[in-house]
């Protein structure tokens, strides 16, 4: 059995260009993550969906709506675990670490959104445990920032969070690299 887990996060519904709150490149970011999800479950990886789910007010993933729940091409398959978080940390207040840990893995794979919140914290919160991690870049997605007045287009919000965490929490490449490897 392998050693190694795929982290799918957050890839639901409500940020699909149809959704609540739609991400810069998310449907390529799709298509790169399902490659990788399938290689994952050829090769005998562990394959965990994460999803946010919001108060039933929030403006996005909100309990009981079908912005929440998971995009049908990346559903968990047999057998496969969900986690529901409440935090962008996957590893927050979930049981995420004890799946992991009790698969044996020591090696985990993340992909998702958003690439500046979600995948910056659980790929961080990976690394801190313990976890050799890689983050497979173009199969995340994130969406344009303001900061101070200044509009921070998607790409360069992505291109900075991929460097912080290639500086010092793990592996990052993209999904071509990641399949021949």
């Amino acid at each position: 059995m392998s050693k190694r887990a795929i982290i799918i996060v957050d890839l639901q519904n409500d940020y699909l260009t149809t959704g609540r709150f739609p991400l810069v490149g998310i449907d390529a970011a799709l298509e790169n993550a399902a490659r990788v999800v399938d290689a994952a479950r050829r090769s005998g990886d562990l394959v965990i969906n994460v999803r946010h789910e919001s108060p039933a007010d929030g403006p996005f993933f909100a309990a009981g709506t079908e912005g929440a729940e998971i995009i049908g091409k990346m559903a968990p398959q047999d057998g496969e675990a969900t986690v529901t978080k409440k935090h962008p940390n996957s590893f927050r207040e979930t049981e995420l670490a004890d799946l992991l840990s009790k698969a044996g893995i020591d090696e985990v794979t993340v992909i998702g959104a958003m690439s500046h919140m979600c995948i910056d914290a659980t790929a961080r919160a990976a690394s801190d445990l313990g976890f050799k991690t890689t983050v497979v870049e173009d199969a995340c997605a994130t969406r344009d920032l303001e900061f101070k007045g200044e509009i921070v287009p998607a790409d360069k919000v992505h291109a900075a969070y991929m460097s912080a965490l290639a500086f010092g929490y793990g592996q990052i490449v993209s999904t071509s690299d990641y399949l021949a490897m």
